[in-house]
């Protein structure tokens, strides 16, 4: 498989995109503390349908890292995404996100309902849901309670970063049910890419830039909320679902049911959330890192999910279901 690299500028930063293939575009958005060569199973799985494109998101490996903190905010990466798209010729596209690119493509899908044709995301909850579960699931906020710590300023990067940032590949590594996915080349690239300059600092700053969100006060325990604030509402917060704006696009949600830092019940209740389709898909013996450590599955929901959109070529039938090409190599 062919992987062209490029720079794109938008909203006021450069970003470097992985880009495969022709067809309806597909942006594929990844987490932290990752790069665009998370999605290598799935760049050589839709490649040959549809025109797809990896980027990383500002401040992760090759992409700009502004400095700020309020360069982070998803409002910001939201922006990223619909410039992303124009930049490449087109109205809208199929956004499939995973862990914080899964954050951006829900804010995209719900913000931006004009740019997003499909809407596919792995291993992250709707925001609406997870603010809920941060303020009444003792188990979830101990689960999250890294994301306070990720608050303080500088000293989290400074020992990710140690030993060509070890700990980093050793968190992902320990943190995975499907162990055969961890190879060296695997862990290899993803030192490199979060030891870069700047780019431990770019991941964490999207958890510090949730303080400037007005929704995560939402999420604050009910004690601590009544605490800061009394009882009087609070402006800007989201409380209810139906506060949040529905989301048209056609979804789907794909799920690794072993979690360590999500758990399965942040996946119920989210119908009343969506105008459009929907449907989940759970992967048993499955954790975080779902689209690397199961990829022929998450390949086959995917492509399923987007059969209808596949040009048809003349004379030629669809794929049958289960033939779908899988994980050419691809260097990182």
């Amino acid at each position: 498989m062919d992987v062209e690299h490029r720079f794109v500028d938008t909203n006021g930063v450069r970003l470097h995109c992985a880009v495969a293939g022709d067809g309806p575009l597909v942006i594929l958005l990844h987490g932290f503390p990752e790069s665009w060569y998370s999605w290598r199973h799935q760049i050589a799985a839709l490649a040959p349908h549809f025109r797809v494109v990896a980027p990383d998101l500002r401040g992760f490996n090759d992409s700009d890292k502004p400095r700020d903190v309020a360069a982070y905010t998803l409002a910001e990466a939201t922006a990223d995404v619909a410039g992303l798209i124009a930049a490449f010729g087109e109205r809208d596209a199929v956004i499939v996100g995973h862990d914080w690119g899964g954050a951006v493509a829900w804010m995209v899908a719900m913000e931006r309902p004009d740019v997003v044709r499909r809407l596919a995301i792995l291993n992250c909850p709707h925001p609406a849901i997870f603010v809920q579960h941060m303020r009444d699931n003792p188990r979830q906020m101990a689960r999250s309670f890294y994301m306070l710590l990720f608050q303080m300023p500088w000293l989290p990067e400074r020992i990710l970063g140690l030993r060509g940032a070890w700990l980093v590949g050793r968190a992902v590594e320990r943190s995975t049910v499907r162990r055969d996915f961890v190879t060296r080349e695997m862990l290899d690239t993803l030192r490199r890419n979060a030891g870069k300059p700047g780019a431990l600092r770019g991941g964490l700053n999207y958890y510090r830039a949730l303080r400037r969100n007005p929704d995560l006060r939402g999420g604050y325990p009910r004690w601590l909320r009544r605490f800061l604030y009394g009882d009087r509402p609070l402006e800007g917060v989201r409380d209810r679902l139906e506060d949040w704006p529905k989301i048209a696009a056609p979804t789907l949600v794909v799920w690794g049911e072993n979690d360590v830092a999500l758990g399965r019940e942040l996946t119920l209740g989210m119908e009343p959330l969506f105008t459009g389709p929907f449907a989940i898909k759970y992967i048993p013996l499955c954790g975080h890192w779902v689209q690397q450590e199961q990829p022929e599955v998450v390949n086959g929901h995917l492509l399923d999910f987007l059969a209808d959109l596949i040009p048809a070529a003349p004379g030629v039938a669809h794929q049958e279901r289960g033939t779908h090409a899988e994980d050419g190599r691809l260097e990182p």
